[in-house]
């Protein structure tokens, strides 16, 4: 019995111990850099708003946040990075239109699923646009419409990935418009651009924050914007909508952490993070690139990936998309 008893109390001691050095290590929150995994290439609008919104919470955290962009598989090499991370509140995925897809599209995730991941904040949402060189022979929707449809796969359109909002976006637009187009999926949105700008493909369905820069700057031309209603930051553009009924497509962008990452951790990233995407530079870049910035609570974010997720599992599922 005596044994027992000081087993039991070298137990209780272990237990108070870990308790009490978690305590504190949560306490001291964030005592090192932070680093948030794009899981794409530099240049594209995941990587824009990731950088924007790091600068401005380091400050506020009082620590470095490291941007890492890590691209591949359709977005699952970043993120199951930060699946496969220790759940301290050091490392971030920021999360986009594919995060919500793959769990339909992808028969099998690396990291299971979307239960690997706690959420922290949904930043902000946003259309997608359509592009194309102003120099091209397409300059609206019934333009290219009417090439696709008199040369069935001919026309190309580039996308930062499989399974990005940008791929399904196009996907959509085929199956609806009823026409075939050829996917070429890059790494990233930045080489997509690029290789868009050189006329290696004909049109993207580009994220409003990576497309704004090169609209304005008249290197591209933008014909439809995604979402059903249209857009303040590109005024003018119609909505594909009115073109292809039905046609709806909306990008957004959101912070998640491990799974069993510690709420109080949590809840300091998603004060820090309001406090930066609520900041008059953050709101006046995410504003002019026709996003709309949200910065709630984590469970805004919850709700509305899982919305997300039910919405386009059913049109993966009806429309038999699948990954190249």
């Amino acid at each position: 019995m005596k044994l027992n008893l000081q087993s039991f109390l070298r137990a209780c001691v272990g237990v108070i111990g870990s308790t009490v050095a978690i305590t504190a290590s949560v306490a001291a929150y964030p005592d090192k850099p932070i680093r948030f995994v794009v899981p794409f290439s530099p240049g594209g609008g995941t990587d824009m708003i990731a950088r924007a919104l790091a600068a401005g919470m380091a400050e506020d955290l009082g620590q470095p946040i490291v941007v890492e962009n890590k691209p591949g598989a359709g977005t699952m090499i970043g993120t199951d990075d930060v699946a496969r991370s220790a759940p301290d509140g050091y490392s971030v995925v920021v999360a986009s239109f594919a995060y919500a897809v793959n769990p339909s599209l992808q028969p099998k995730l690396p990291y299971g699923d979307n239960k690997a991941f706690a959420p922290v904040m949904l930043v902000g949402r946003g259309p997608n646009v359509l592009l194309v060189r102003p120099d091209g022979p397409y300059h609206s929707i019934k333009d290219i419409l009417s090439a696709a449809k008199a040369d069935p796969g001919k026309l190309t359109y580039a996308s930062q990935g499989i399974g990005t909002s940008a791929h399904l976006a196009g996907e959509m637009f085929a199956n609806l418009g009823k026409v075939k187009l050829t996917h070429v999926p890059y790494r990233g949105a930045g080489p997509a651009l690029t290789d868009l700008l050189g006329g290696q493909v004909d049109m993207m369905f580009a994220t409003a924050a990576a497309a704004s820069p090169l609209v304005d700057s008249g290197k591209l031309k933008a014909v439809g914007v995604t979402t059903p209603e249209p857009s303040a930051a590109f005024k003018g553009v119609p909505t594909i909508s009115s073109v292809v009924p039905g046609y709806k497509v909306e990008s957004w962008y959101g912070l998640y952490v491990p799974a069993g990452t510690p709420a109080a951790v949590i809840d300091r990233l998603n004060a820090a993070g309001r406090k930066a995407a609520s900041s008059p530079d953050f709101v006046s870049k995410i504003e002019g690139e026709g996003l709309v910035v949200s910065a709630g609570k984590p469970a805004e974010l919850d709700t509305y990936v899982h919305a997300e997720e039910e919405r386009w599992a059913r049109i993966v599922n009806e429309n038999g998309i699948k990954p190249e």
